[in-house]
């Protein structure tokens, strides 16, 4: 089955779980996986019965929602592993959750990632008992969000770019940079929008990577004291032109529709629901280039159903699963055999290394500075966190 961008119903329902659970039962007796000499498991045990996923909204749909929208419940048919799911609204929600313990699988964007991992909070996987990740785009894999020292902790699951969105009756000439919610922000000021997270310092510093070359930035996630300082001036001085700083997409959708926004920062999914009411809207991946997420699907450390917390990772990850997930969200697929159940990769540039070769990934700041200099530290993410704070007011 073809699937097409998802319908407005069904992404408002999508964005107003809060959690959604299916019956936990038991499939015979459990067996933990089989290690290797490298402390990976070499082989899977027995299927453990149940698996507890934590994911962004609209990644585990078993129907609840819509009964056209589920693939949750033929993975359980086919293992046996009955899915309970609890959504969650930010990353560090995220982070919290997990380490208050109680799952298994973990949905993970690359401002989380490295912080579980450092915490020891999610496992190493072996990618040899995923069958799937060998056609998940080599562009994904083995990246700085999602593994370490060439170790992969997990599977890509979909990706896209914050992308600059813009109100055409309003904003003249059709934009081709950031500067437009920058540096040229009072022509607009009040109606300027921008993503609510500490990891928004980022699109900053892509911005400053092209306009203040000087600053020597060449990772927008690794910046030494001056480089983020110079990120959070810029900042402070857009605060008195925001009209709105977002998380909540839907709010965005409104703002956007009521003229409350005229330019800021989104995702392709929102400007497909703009496009489909009928809104004066149009995005582009300006010039400078921009941030943007690529999701892993991780095993937490102490998963008590890592059997079937492989058998999800591969399910999620394999073509025509994978294909339902990323439409039904709104984002690209990990791999290009997704595209044989899509007919909108073309507008999601799923596949396209060069147009994903201008997207900076969420990659957590930390103090080892991730772009590989060692003779300065850099400003790590509980900084970013209380700045953020600061430059709101």
């Amino acid at each position: 089955m073809r699937t097409t961008a998802p319908r407005r119903s069904a992404i408002l329902a999508a964005l107003a779980i809060v959690t959604t659970t299916a019956v936990l039962t038991a499939c015979g007796t459990a067996s933990t996986p089989s290690g290797d000499d490298g402390g990976l498991p070499a082989e899977l045990g027995e299927f453990e019965g149940s698996v507890s996923i934590l994911a962004w909204p609209g990644y585990v749909e078993d129907g609840s929602n819509d009964p056209a929208v589920d693939w949750v419940s033929s993975f359980e048919e086919e293992t046996g592993c009955e899915v309970e799911s609890q959504a969650y609204g930010t990353s560090d929600e995220a982070v919290n959750l997990v380490r208050s313990g109680g799952y298994d699988v973990v949905a993970a964007s690359g401002d989380a990632t490295l912080r579980l991992i450092a915490a020891g909070d999610v496992a190493p996987v072996n990618t040899d008992l995923i069958p799937s990740y060998e056609g998940v785009f080599d562009f994904l894999k083995e990246q700085a969000w999602n593994s370490v020292d060439g170790q992969s902790y997990g599977v890509p699951h979909g990706y896209g770019a914050n992308l600059l969105l813009y109100n055409t009756e309003e904003v003249s000439p059709a934009p081709t940079s950031w500067d437009v919610v920058f540096d040229n922000a009072d022509a607009y000021s009040g109606k300027i929008t921008a993503y609510d997270s500490p990891i928004y310092i980022a699109d900053a510093a892509v911005y400053l990577m092209a306009h203040q070359p000087e600053l020597g930035i060449e990772n927008p996630y690794a910046l030494d004291e001056e480089q983020f300082q110079a990120a959070v001036d810029l900042l402070t001085a857009q605060r008195e032109h925001v009209g709105e700083y977002w998380s909540d997409y839907l709010k965005e959708i409104q703002a956007f529709q009521t003229g409350d926004s005229v330019a800021g920062t989104t995702w392709q999914v929102i400007q497909n629901v703009l496009e489909g009411e009928g809104a004066t809207t149009a995005v582009v991946l300006p010039e400078e280039g921009a941030t943007g997420w690529s999701d892993t699907w991780m095993i937490a450390s102490e998963a008590e159903s890592p059997n079937c917390a492989y058998a999800w990772l591969d399910w999620i990850a394999s073509p025509e699963v994978n294909a339902q997930a990323t439409a039904y969200f709104g984002e690209a697929p990990s791999s290009q055999a997704a595209c044989d159940f899509r007919d909108d990769c073309e507008a999601y540039h799923a596949g396209d290394e060069e147009y994903a070769s201008q997207i900076w990934y969420w990659t957590t700041p930390i103090a080892d500075c991730v772009d590989g200099r060692t003779d300065v530290e850099c400003v790590d993410y509980a900084a970013w966190t209380e700045a953020w704070s600061q430059i709101k007011g």
